[in-house]
């Protein structure tokens, strides 16, 4: 409530008191003796204490309106039932006076900003991870092998074929290609990785009965090797056919002799590997023996321990014959020395066709 308001109450109240007062005494002075006009009325301190309604003296007759002297008031005291105001209010810390640049501001109405084209979403590119194997024959009883694995680059794998087994590894790009030696007409190939996904190939292999195989496989560092000696000849001689001295399929494919294939990654221990020796029984342009050996070099991985291996013989097409073999290697000491194993594999009889 404002000054103003209390001011103009508390006038109200007194003037209320006033008349009050006045009453009082207009009843009292008819019924007590009359006071000498020369009397002088006692000062009275009225208090405003808000709106009041004047008493009514019961049996009282009217009385009759008379003039009112004067009275002379004073030490009159104002009261109000709202509490003063504190004499400092708390006043907001006014902001500093800066001036405002007007350049700062744009409207934005006003500007001209060209709208950039947001790039369209273009739809991903497809992970294919679909695996291919294809078999396609070639001479000498051969499979020429193609695996196509993009989404898995440089990944081994084991490539299974009736019973033989190898390792191999995908390049960069996922592929990998072979020549492996079939050992059956109606040849089956598996490429099988180590997170389940593989891919196979059927290839129909008809000069397969021209030709005999002998297969030795094993796991990690064996030294095996294969060691055909072909028409009495000695180590070191023409006719010696092993791992350093190969040749290669178009000897077997005129009949000539035969050759090795080295297949399968060796670098890791638990790789396998494979030899495969093939010999053109059924179209040799001679008559004679091949001498057959499995030997094992005795190295510094192989010495003192244990060797497991397998070997599979294919006579003309016919089933295969298969035999493991565990050999018990000499002391560290014979550390380059070679054990040779006879009767492991018979001798290939060739006939004059």
């Amino acid at each position: 409530m404002s000054r103003t308001r209390r001011y103009l109450t508390a006038g109200g109240t007194f003037a209320c008191a006033l008349t009050t007062g006045f009453i009082m005494q207009s009843v009292a002075d008819s019924q007590e003796t009359p006071q000498p006009a020369s009397a002088t009325m006692p000062q009275m301190t009225v208090a405003a204490m808000g709106p009041s309604v004047p008493p009514v003296a019961p049996d009282v007759a009217p009385v009759e309106e008379v003039s009112e002297p004067l009275l002379e008031l004073s030490d009159v005291t104002l009261t109000s039932a709202l509490p003063d105001p504190p004499a400092a209010v708390p006043q907001p810390t006014p902001l500093p006076q800066r001036p405002l640049d007007g350049a700062a501001f744009v409207n934005a109405s006003f500007e001209q900003t060209p709208v950039i084209d947001l790039p369209a979403e273009q739809t991903p590119p497809g992970f294919d991870c679909e695996l291919t194997l294809i078999a396609t024959p070639v001479a000498a009883a051969m499979v020429d092998l193609a695996l196509d694995a993009p989404c898995l680059p440089n990944e081994s794998f084991t490539l299974h074929h009736k019973g033989m087994m190898f390792t191999a590894v995908t390049d960069a790009a996922g592929a990998w290609m072979m020549k492996v030696p079939a050992l059956a007409e109606k040849a089956l190939f598996i490429a099988a990785f180590g997170n389940g996904e593989g891919a196979l190939a059927n290839a129909d292999v008809t000069s397969m009965s021209y030709y005999d195989r002998v297969v030795v496989q094993w796991s990690g560092h064996s030294g095996l090797q294969i060691h055909a000696r072909e028409y009495g000849a000695s180590y070191g001689d023409d006719g010696h056919v092993w791992a350093d001295a190969a040749r290669d399929m178009s000897v077997a494919a005129a009949g000539e002799g035969g050759f090795i294939t080295r297949l399968g990654t060796g670098d890791a221990a638990a790789g396998r590997m494979a030899e495969v020796y093939t010999f053109p029984t059924a179209i040799a342009v001679r008559q004679g023996e091949v001498a057959l050996s499995v030997e094992a070099e005795v190295t510094a991985e192989t010495c003192g321990r244990d060797t497991e291996a397998q070997t599979i013989m294919i006579q003309q097409g016919e089933a295969p014959m298969v035999h493991d073999i565990v050999l018990a290697m000499p002391q560290c000491d014979a550390t380059g020395d070679f054990l040779v194993l006879k009767n492991i594999v018979n001798d290939l009889k060739i006939a004059r066709n």
